[in-house]
């Protein structure tokens, strides 16, 4: 290799995400590695920098083995055709023809099974609906919050409901604080929700006179097998949704968990609980105390949703009928990363027209900005948890250094605000950075 040196097009989010996430600017970066701004504006546009140069600004950002971000000679990096390949790349996405009216869906919540703005993350989906398929099956689903857990929950759903299945959807947050006054209260709220969904009425007295004897797991299991499986003449397909919401009580999960586990693992000694499949989301890693033979988190398929790509962007850029570039994908991933939710609501108010690229970067860390309320929403939970904002602000701080616990990693995760990169913990984006620590 010469003495010039350029980094990979398809290493430059990666590139632009870290030096947002840990030196606020490239400006910054320039200035921490004493080198002109014109160097790193080269180093991050994929512009031949010396080789040197090159390797300081990689070992600066973390990266062991710069030579896997580094361009082969004589590689072309033209932006607007690598842009139309890279549109090209994403199968079995549904888009909008058009000759067909565009109106952009506000992106809150759970996104429409069917719907055009959903972006898929290949191979996730395609392994999901295979493993649905399987007798017994259990898929689980952890994500930081809004990263799109229900939108795919929703379309595991679907597909089980394609195949035959009666599906439920069952959200732990739909809970009320009286239902977990204790585990019998919780177990049966669990049955008589399920029943519910199925249309059937919930009969629990009778699956639960001998609770004070046998205990209400086994009561629960008894009521699974005698009563819903044999009334409904399908399989059945269990949707659980924020599952982490059972950890803030210590006198359930346990008990609750160990449920799960068994009815997973019942498929594997008798034919009827074959036709019960389980789906659980939840946001945080599992830290509670737990037997780890009683655990429902280190069986079945295990999917972890990440951050959208820049070709996953792009993608969703030309169904909002966006005539982006790698460039302005760029731009934006440099603010807020590859959340799904910060990216549709930004494609969503460039696509209405509510405001520029330009100007919504310039607002985006700001209380006037389109992401003020969800901002102000993290704010509060910072405020409510000091514990938690002393770990964001000693990240941003000292990116390098930062030792925070397992618990402390566990929420800030949950929350989105951070990601772990290469053994190394990092704030999700800038965005974080600017508004709370700027």
């Amino acid at each position: 290799m010469g003495r010039s040196v350029t980094l990979r097009r398809d290493r430059q989010a990666q590139v632009l995400q870290r030096i947002n996430g840990e030196f606020y600017s490239q400006q910054n970066f320039a200035e921490n590695l004493m080198v002109s701004a014109s160097t790193v504006s080269n180093f991050v546009n994929c512009r031949p920098v010396d080789r040197t140069k090159f390797i300081d600004m990689c070992g600066k950002l973390g990266i062991e083995n710069w030579c896997e971000y580094a361009a082969p000679p004589n590689q072309s990096n033209s932006n607007n055709h690598r842009s139309e390949e890279l549109v090209q790349s994403i199968p079995n996405q549904t888009s909008i023809p058009e000759s067909e009216s565009f109106t952009p869906e506000y992106p809150e919540g759970q996104i429409q099974v069917g719907s055009p703005f959903y972006i898929e993350r290949p191979p996730i989906e395609e392994r999901c609906y295979e493993e649905i398929t399987r007798a017994g099956a259990l898929i689980r689903i952890k994500a930081p919050k809004r990263m799109g857990k229900s939108s795919l929950l929703a379309r595991i759903l679907h597909q089980a409901e394609q195949q035959g299945d009666r599906t439920v959807y069952l959200s732990l947050e739909s809970a009320t604080k009286d239902c977990f006054k204790n585990t019998e209260t919780f177990l049966k709220w669990f049955c008589a929700s399920v029943a519910r969904a199925l249309d059937l009425s919930h009969n629990l007295d009778e699956y639960w006179e001998l609770a004070g004897v046998i205990g209400g797991n086994l009561c629960c299991q008894e009521y699974f097998e005698k009563y819903l499986l044999t009334e409904i003449d399908k399989p059945i397909t269990l949707g659980l949704d924020d599952v982490d919401k059972v950890f803030e009580h210590p006198d359930i999960y346990p008990d609750f968990l160990g449920l799960l586990r068994v009815l997973h693992e019942e498929a594997k000694q008798r034919p009827i609980w074959k036709r019960l499949r389980l789906v659980i989301a939840h946001s945080t890693e599992v830290y509670v105390p737990i037997n780890l033979n009683q655990s429902p988190f280190n069986v079945g398929l295990p999917v972890a949703l990440l951050e959208l790509t820049l070709e996953q962007i792009l993608w969703g850029a030309n169904n909002y009928q966006l005539n982006w570039s790698e460039t302005e994908v760029l731009e934006l991933m440099g603010m807020v990363g590859g959340h799904p939710y910060l990216v549709g609501l930004a494609l969503y108010h460039i696509a209405r027209k509510d405001l520029s690229l330009k100007e919504l970067l310039e607002t985006a860390p700001t209380t006037t900005g389109i992401y003020s309320t969800y901002l102000r929403r993290i704010e509060s939970i910072l405020e409510e948890h000091p514990e938690l904002k002393a770990g964001m602000e000693e990240l941003i701080s000292n990116a390098q250094q930062a030792q925070l616990s397992n618990k402390t990693c566990s929420k800030l995760n949950a929350l989105g605000l951070i990601k772990v990169e290469n053994g190394r913990t990092l704030a999700t984006c800038g965005l974080y950075r600017q508004y709370f620590f700027g």
